[in-house]
């Protein structure tokens, strides 16, 4: 007898997918997020197989005061390489070509599989590109929380902005990006694609521990994907906001709260941090709590730099956008209220 192997879709679970009537059923995927840095990130094609090398400048030339019949040194800018890495996400689905067929809809069957795995992707590299940690996944890439790292003494710690909660494990951040090709991107290796893809290999053969076999339909899902931080000022922490400030519009959140501990305060600081707008595409990035709140702010006009918009969406669907001074806000699942304080 073939060993149960439960990475394969059961009878039991196919049943699961049915409706009263024998049908397929419209599966209501409770696990769904909504991560729209997705939406957002700028893509380049990597220089290297493995990973992608930018130059960045270390140092400006020196410059001279001169005179007449005084002659001046030649000086030079300053340079240096970093070489960001490059993970490959993968994921494979096997059905059992039987099951497949018990459905009643095959197509449809194999879809409703597929969109899982490929929810399970996006929230993967959602988490990844603010998470991410190669001393814990060494196959992954570092994430943005990786190299923002410290409220004073690290090089970019101007972008790390306090909220000085200091409660291990219930704080959380904003993220406020600014997407371009000369500040930050994502990048794919030359010859692959970038995003997510998925390829249908059709009718396979699984084998078992004991060496039976058994007919699937397989699918592949790749990703292969890195984050460049080629300018690091165009990305801004604001970090240590405790839970308990952003849940609720108490004297903290008000518009005339404490600096430190008022997120719309801290925003403006983020804004201020960018060094030039218009050579980005920036959005701030906040977890569904954060996002209520800054709703109800803008929809009690409590803070006037907070609106929402009406637009189109990627789809053409008309929705309204959240923005604060013109800079949208977006709504990022993957964002966690567990992080733990990021020091001085």
């Amino acid at each position: 007898m073939a060993l149960l192997n439960n990475t394969r879709l059961t009878l039991a679970d196919n049943a699961k997918l049915m409706d009263p009537t024998g049908k397929m059923s419209v599966v209501a995927n409770l696990l769904s997020q909504t991560n729209e840095i997705l939406d957002d990130c700028v893509f380049q094609q990597a220089n290297g197989k493995t990973f992608h090398r930018v130059s960045i400048s270390t140092g400006l030339p020196e410059v001279y005061w001169t005179q007449v019949n005084t002659g001046t040194p030649p000086s030079k800018a300053k340079y240096a390489n970093v070489d960001e890495g490059i993970g490959m996400l993968e994921a494979r689905a096997e059905t059992d070509i039987r099951a497949a067929k018990l459905s009643g809809n095959v197509s449809a069957y194999r879809m409703q599989q597929a969109m899982q795995h490929m929810e399970a992707m996006n929230q993967e590299m959602a988490t990844t590109l603010f998470y991410g940690d190669t001393g814990v996944t060494s196959s992954a890439f570092v994430g943005f929380s990786g190299r923002y790292t410290n409220v004073n003494t690290a090089p970019n710690s101007q972008n790390v902005l306090s909220c000085l909660g200091n409660n291990p494990g219930v704080q959380q951040s904003i993220w406020l990006i600014g997407w371009g090709p000369q500040t930050i991107y994502c990048t794919y290796p030359e010859g692959s694609t970038a995003g997510l893809s998925h390829r249908d290999l059709g009718e396979d053969t699984a084998y078992f521990s004991d060496g039976t076999r058994m007919q699937v339909y397989a699918d592949i899902f790749n990703w292969e994907n890195g984050l460049v931080v080629k300018d690091w000022r165009y990305a801004v922490r604001i970090a240590n906001i405790d839970n308990s400030h952003a849940d609720v519009l108490d004297n903290t959140q008000s518009p005339d709260g404490p600096n430190y501990t008022n997120i719309i305060h801290r925003m403006i600081e983020a804004v201020a941090r960018i060094p030039n707008l218009s050579m980005c595409r920036p959005a701030f990035y906040v977890n569904r709590g954060t996002f209520t709140l800054l709703q109800r702010l803008a929809m009690e006009k409590s803070a006037n730099a907070l609106s929402l918009q009406e637009g189109m969406s990627q789809f053409g669907t008309p929705r309204s956008f959240l923005t604060f001074m013109g800079i949208p806000i977006r709504r990022c699942d993957a964002l966690t209220r567990s992080e733990d304080v990021v020091p001085n």
